[in-house]
């Protein structure tokens, strides 16, 4: 059995709650907005994505508002997630361009600023002119750079829009069709000259659409940066699929949008980051919270040898049992040397 040692990631770590700044712009937008009406909103919004549907219904700005209000922070908490996974596997990584793809109230752009003090230019696409609307207003009155946010379809207005160190498709592809997938995927990838980003409900349909783009890619030359450390078939099987989860708080206002009474979200979601970059060995993956009994510790991993393979600390082992009562969900762990 191989012998596991816990890797702390060593990139700062971004907290997943919306910037201080975006926050006060976002609840100021919201203030003149009826909570209950608001809430309505959102909710028979999130009723139409969860269907399968696209960001159509979002027709006016009290719809891109409670939009915003009861999503913007699961999903820059999603995003900011996944960068952190990045930015432990690439440290180095400094992009100065970057492409929100069907960014609607922009933010996967807000969350990239956050990790990558090194972005200059921030071009934006997508087909909702309510949702642009809400994004230029908030980037006016937050520190986020001058932004290019063009109105287009994410699918049709792709190949007009600058090539980017940096892309981001973050719950996107979800809109698109069967057929429409393959031919968007690989125009991501032309636009992006050193990483993409795709983000994904964290459901099975979600996973599969990632797992998807993610065999697609690697065919033309992608290598994984997370969270797979490979680029072999993913060895996760049905009726299991890979996700993760990022807890979030949840602010007064965002209590009231979604209707709840617990004061944090768990966001479910699947990503995969792709880059041009070689790279090296990446660690293994844990793939799910790990199961502590009074025994042992034990934690699943996807492995550099694109295995799944259990690591167990057992409790006799007290060195290795106090490190691996700190590891989580979607960290990354190392095989011990000889």
């Amino acid at each position: 059995m191989t012998l596991w040692v816990w890797k702390r990631m060593t990139a700062p770590m971004i907290p997943p709650s919306l910037p201080a700044d975006l926050k006060a712009a976002l609840e100021q937008k919201l203030h003149g907005l009826a909570r209950g009406d608001a809430a309505a909103r959102a909710e028979r919004i999130s009723l139409t994505y969860r269907g399968g549907g696209t960001s159509a219904p979002i027709t006016s700005e009290a719809d891109a508002l409670a939009y915003a209000g009861a999503r913007m922070p699961a999903t820059y908490a999603a995003v900011i997630a996944c960068l952190n996974a990045m930015a432990a596997i690439r440290p180095g990584f400094a992009p100065t361009t970057l492409l929100d793809v069907g960014a609607g109230p922009g933010t996967a752009s807000w969350a990239a600023a956050q990790a990558f003090e090194t972005l200059q230019s921030f071009t934006l696409l997508d087909a909702n002119p309510a949702l642009r609307k809400l994004a230029l207003h908030l980037a006016e009155a937050t520190r986020l750079p001058a932004i290019d946010y063009r109105l287009g379809d994410a699918g049709k207005a792709l190949a007009d829009t600058p090539e980017a160190a940096l892309v981001i498709a973050s719950y996107v592809i979800n809109e698109l069709s069967d057929a429409g997938r393959a031919t968007f995927a690989d125009a991501l990838w032309r636009k992006t000259t050193d990483t993409l980003l795709v983000v994904e409900p964290g459901t099975p349909a979600g996973y599969q659409r990632i797992l998807d783009l993610r065999d697609q890619l690697i065919a033309q030359g992608a290598r994984v940066i997370a969270p797979c450390p490979h680029e072999a078939a993913c060895p996760v099987a049905a009726p299991d699929w890979c996700h993760f989860v990022q807890r979030l708080p949840r602010s007064k206002l965002h209590l009231q949008l979604k209707a709840a009474d617990v004061p944090f979200e768990d966001e479910k979601f699947s990503y995969v980051a792709l880059t041009r970059a070689a790279l090296p060995e990446r660690p293994a993956r844990v793939l799910a919270q790990p199961e502590q009994t009074k025994a042992a510790i034990t934690a699943k991993l996807c492995t550099p040898a694109g295995k799944l393979e259990l690591a167990v600390a057992a409790r006799r082992d007290k060195p290795a049992y106090a490190r691996f009562r700190r590891l989580d969900w979607g960290d990354t762990i190392e095989a011990q040397a000889d």
